[in-house]
């Protein structure tokens, strides 16, 4: 085998036999600088040692914790032409205030007495319907007296009937004595006329008997047309009550049908006044919608529109304004990776722009200028810059946030995980590997390795 280390050895010796090699070994600032070296590389090492907090960093800007409290914009509900601004940019207006007046453009609604027009023919409809109540009314009691006069009626032809019975009952009696009497008469006539040829008696008597024998004949043939005429007068009775309840049925039939006729009219005459109230309050509403007021009080930002007889489209925006009473929060954005590691009510450290500051992300404690914050709202679907939306507010159990912050100011978050020693944290950044998961204990702001 070939010595190679030795022969390795030979040569270094050999270098130092010269003057250069001596006198550069001999210069004291080589010392030094060798010293300066290794005393870095031992500070590099401990310096990997050293404690560093893990955070989650975020850029977003300063905004309101509540939707109603945000910059909104004023839309016209219809269209129309501007006539007349109350307000100029700046201004501070009260809920309910003008701002800006505008007049009708479109035909339908060009007539100024439209409003009034509406509530004559609300009116009278209104009147018409009444009448169609009226007439119902009249209708069904006309019903109720023809329903009493039929009774009536029908009573009447009852009773009449009944009459007619008795009346047929007493006939029968009076044709059955007739027919006793002539059988009477019969039997006497024959007697009588016997006993004439017998010559007991007179001729006179026998004439006597045929005489009243003939009388009874005719008022047997009279007392049996009474009873026919009894019989019919009852067929004629029952006749008439047949008449009676066709004819009643017939006027009851014609009222009933008169009163669905005024109902049907009444239904759709209350639907004509349903329709017009609901133009007169469209065409109400309307009327006030010219005069486009103040939501809430807020200060004027900008007015989106401008000048005298400018024509404008439903929904235009006219005019933006500021609210003047809000509570303020700021709205960052975290990367995708590190947003399961954000939960509501976690705390955060916020620095606005142009607010003296000097920042140290992963030694908290020496930062200065740094703000409270907690979570309060996590958005679940991305945003378009890539990142998720995180809502933060005021943290009430540290300092108030500057009252001079405006809305929409830059503002930088970061928020604090675990302290890990810097050499593991700068591996973990080389490797793209999220910080720390961490879940929050109840009842306390610490932290715990999952």
């Amino acid at each position: 085998m070939l010595n190679i280390t030795e022969n390795y050895t030979e040569k270094l010796e050999s270098l130092g036999t010269y003057k250069t090699v001596k006198d550069l070994n001999n210069r004291p600032h080589y010392k030094i600088l060798n010293k300066v070296i290794l005393g870095s590389c031992i500070f590099a090492v401990l310096f990997l040692f050293l404690p560093w907090t893990q955070n989650i960093s975020g850029t977003g800007s300063v905004t309101t914790l509540k939707p109603n409290q945000r910059p909104q914009t004023i839309h016209t509900g219809i269209a129309g032409r501007i006539e007349k601004w109350y307000v100029q940019e700046g201004d501070f207006v009260k809920k309910g205030d003008t701002i800006l007046f505008i007049s009708e453009v479109k035909e339908d609604y060009l007539d100024p007495n439209l409003v009034a027009n509406t509530k004559n023919q609300v009116d009278a409809k209104k009147l018409s319907f009444d009448s169609y109540d009226g007439k119902v009314s009249a209708l069904e009691k006309q019903m109720s007296e023809l329903s009493k006069e039929k009774m009536l009626k029908l009573q009447q032809a009852q009773n009449k009937i009944k009459q007619g019975i008795l009346k047929i009952k007493s006939d029968s009696i009076d044709l059955e004595a007739v027919k006793t009497q002539l059988r009477i008469a019969t039997t006497q006539f024959n007697r009588s006329t016997q006993l004439e040829k017998e010559g007991l008696k007179p001729l006179t008597d026998v004439e006597e008997k045929r005489l009243k024998l003939q009388e009874v004949q005719a008022k047997i043939i009279t007392q049996e047309n009474k009873l026919l005429t009894s019989q019919n007068e009852i067929l004629n009775t029952r006749m008439e009550i047949s008449r009676l309840n066709a004819e009643y049925s017939e006027k009851i039939s014609k009222a009933d049908s008169d009163k669905f006729t005024a109902l049907s009219n009444q239904f759709d005459t209350e639907a004509q006044v349903n329709k017009l109230q609901n133009q007169y309050a469209n065409y109400s509403i309307r009327n006030g919608m010219y005069y486009i007021k103040a939501p809430q009080d807020g200060f004027v930002n900008r007015a989106l529109q401008s000048g005298l007889g400018e024509m404008i489209k439903e929904g235009t925006p006219v005019v933006s304004i500021m609210p003047a009473n809000y509570e303020i929060a700021v709205e960052t954005f975290v990367n995708p990776i590190d947003l399961p590691l954000l939960k509501r009510g976690e705390r955060v450290r916020i620095w606005f722009d142009g607010w003296p500051t000097i920042v140290f992300s992963g030694w908290p404690d020496m930062s200065y200028g740094t703000f409270g914050g907690r979570v309060v709202a996590i958005e679940n679907f991305i945003s378009p810059n890539g990142k998720y939306r995180i809502l933060i507010a005021p943290d009430p159990n540290e300092a108030k946030w500057p009252k001079q912050l405006s809305i929409g100011a830059g503002a930088q978050t970061i928020a604090l995980l675990e302290t890990v020693p810097i050499g593991f944290e700068i591996w973990r950044v080389l490797n793209g590997f999220p910080p720390n998961y961490y879940e929050s204990k109840t009842g306390n702001d610490a932290t715990a390795k999952k």
